[in-house]
């Protein structure tokens, strides 16, 4: 029996399979009725759910080559993006922006359009240069910009619809030191300057105490300069024992009274104090997240950020049950990758959390709502419940990409009830 992070997914595969070569990942493919690659489970939803083959890729992982003077690194699909920033760090070498969690694989990562956050930066899939993928038929293909076009603007976020990611060849960056400056500060006045942070810094985002007007700013810059990291005490003091420790029993609190949710939210919003230091970039960009919950998130552009939020903070007021997690606001560039959830516009990212076991239905469709009057794009691996009627106007290229799957996966063998629903 298999359960995703958030234990809001379980799946009992007929077989579970580890493949360690191309031709044993096409040998899988070729032999199953239906076959899922699943990742490493990080995914908030029923995606990686394996209907009947499992395909695990836990022994197909490293970096395969690299070439330090262009910055193109081909990674096999099956290693996790911590151990990536690891390999890619000794190489002098670095991913040119990332998310907050680490523990996803980077072909889980990328085909689920997850991001980071900087409005000049796109979604990680947009470094992808080339991908090799394990088609139905058990055929091994390359796609680029220039090689099979089409293939490579679906695969890019595919979704494991279209086959099985072997190698992904990626353009990095020379590694690179941030500054990190984390500090408290009140929603309607970080509102009022947000756009003019998002041109100035490098990478900027913020945690909102929903019930509260408290928020955490984030700002991340890139500098000349050596990394003067936080001491290996405060490290620990401060992302242990206070983000997930303390926490973590504040969540508990919460899940057993939950009357004082609201009360516990703005308490630990007015406990942030200043934090500021430098590091490599992976240090910054990845916080270490013991403390389990669900997540919903949806893209919405830009231009409707603060309309988004006034409604939020309507609905925060009435809510039956209250989000103990803060929610977190972050932005990309737009791209041209058929599914996206930046395809052809600058887009918002608002994600929205409630601890594991607590009450969060009615606020996250809310949450929902709000974001279709817009149309916010959910992220492909969170919690959501739109179809393919729905999703269909949200993507320019949504019937391209199923002609492509039609091409590639005729008799439908990577599919499974999540794709069924999203894609038809």
């Amino acid at each position: 029996m298999w359960t995703n992070w958030a234990r809001t997914a379980t799946a009992n595969p007929v077989r579970v399979v580890h493949p360690a070569s191309t031709d044993e990942i096409a040998a899988a493919v070729t032999s199953a009725g239906r076959v899922r690659a699943r990742g490493s489970g990080h995914s908030f939803n029923d995606i990686a759910v394996a209907p009947e083959v499992a395909m695990d890729l836990d022994r197909w992982t490293g970096i395969v080559r690299a070439d330090v003077e262009t910055g193109l690194v081909t990674v096999r699909s099956g290693t996790p993006l911590h151990a990536l920033n690891a390999d890619l760090h000794r190489l002098g070498l670095a991913m040119p922006n990332l998310g907050d969690i680490d523990a996803q694989t980077i072909a889980g990562a990328v085909s689920t359009s997850t991001h980071g956050t900087g409005a000049k930066l796109g979604v990680l899939a947009t470094f992808i240069e080339s991908l090799e993928l394990v088609l139905a038929d058990g055929s091994l293909v390359t796609c680029s910009a220039s090689e099979r076009p089409d293939l490579f603007n679906a695969a890019r976020v595919g979704l494991g619809a279209l086959g099985v990611i072997s190698t992904l060849t990626l353009r990095c960056v020379p590694s690179f030191v941030l500054r990190a400056s984390e500090g408290p500060g009140r929603l309607d006045a970080v509102l009022e300057e947000f756009d003019d942070l998002c041109s100035v810094e490098d990478h900027v985002e913020f945690h909102w105490f929903t019930h509260s007007d408290r928020v955490i700013l984030k700002r991340n810059n890139r500098i000349d300069e050596p990394a003067r990291p936080l001491s290996k005490f405060r490290q620990f003091y401060e992302y242990e024992l206070f983000e997930n420790a303390a926490f973590g029993a504040v969540c508990k609190v919460a899940k057993t009274f939950p009357r004082s949710t609201v009360k516990l939210n703005e308490i630990c919003g007015a406990l942030v104090s200043d934090r500021s230091y430098s590091d490599y970039s992976h240090n910054v960009f990845v916080t270490p997240r013991r403390v389990r919950f669900v997540e919903t998130e949806f893209a919405i552009p830009r231009s409707s950020l603060l309309d988004v939020i006034a409604e939020l903070r309507n609905a925060a007021a009435r809510v039956r049950d209250a989000l103990i997690v803060p929610c977190e606001v972050r932005v990309a560039q737009a791209d041209d990758i058929w599914l996206s959830t930046a395809q052809g516009r600058d887009t918002a990212y608002i994600s929205m959390h409630q601890a594991l076991g607590m009450g969060y239905h009615e606020f996250f469709d809310i949450y929902a709502q709000i974001a279709k009057s817009v149309g916010g794009r959910p992220h492909w691996g969170k919690m959501h419940n739109l179809s393919a009627e729905d999703l269909r106007p949200l993507y320019p290229h949504f019937d391209d990409f199923l002609r492509v799957r039609d091409e590639v996966d005729p008799n439908r063998i990577f599919s499974n009830a999540y794709l069924d629903r999203v894609l038809g």
